[in-house]
């Protein structure tokens, strides 16, 4: 977890704030879309990211704000339709939507109209979509870390040497 402007981004849904008085004096707003995008920044380094990757943000207004965040692996009509249904503000998924050039997001008449209708609903119900992809993964404590422990690798992890979003060591 890491915290900015005193507010704390969870591995769960919902961003959090210290607790604080009921009172309209110390109310806190909820963080804004790019408060939360200078944390994930801090989290996982756009410059960490494979040159071929399109990670960041893809959908979303830096001044709107965010109070429930869905965590998701793909970026997919199912999970467009539970943000809206749980009243998300932000969709991270861990693949990107727009990994390869388009030329149309319209909802029809083209190879692409799923992704179309996909961010058409999101912007529709104002709710962001960010992609944090090989940038999660070549990080320290990262996608790869987790999952190379996950399978019993043990020991110093280290960088592949093709990729840093990869890692290498002893399994036991």
């Amino acid at each position: 977890m890491r915290a900015r402007a005193g507010w704390a981004i969870m591995a769960g849904m919902t961003v959090s704030r210290p607790a604080v008085p009921a009172s309209p004096v110390h109310a806190l707003a909820p963080p804004t879309l790019g408060q939360v995008l200078e944390v994930v920044q801090g989290l996982w380094p756009r410059e960490l990211a494979e040159p071929w990757d399109a990670v960041g943000p893809v959908a979303g207004r830096p001044e709107a704000p965010v109070r429930t965040v869905l965590w998701a692996l793909d970026p997919v009509q199912a999970v467009a339709d539970e943000a809206v249904a749980r009243g998300a503000d932000l969709v991270v998924t861990h693949h990107p939507l727009l990994l390869r050039g388009t030329s149309s997001v319209a909802a029809v008449g083209h190879a692409a109209a799923a992704k179309g209708r996909l961010l058409h609903t999101l912007i529709e119900h104002r709710v962001a979509l960010l992609a944090a992809h090989t940038n999660a993964d070549a990080v320290v404590g990262g996608v790869s870390d987790v999952l190379a422990r996950a399978v019993g690798v043990i020991g110093a992890l280290s960088p592949l040497t093709t990729s840093a979003a990869g890692r290498a060591g002893d399994v036991t």
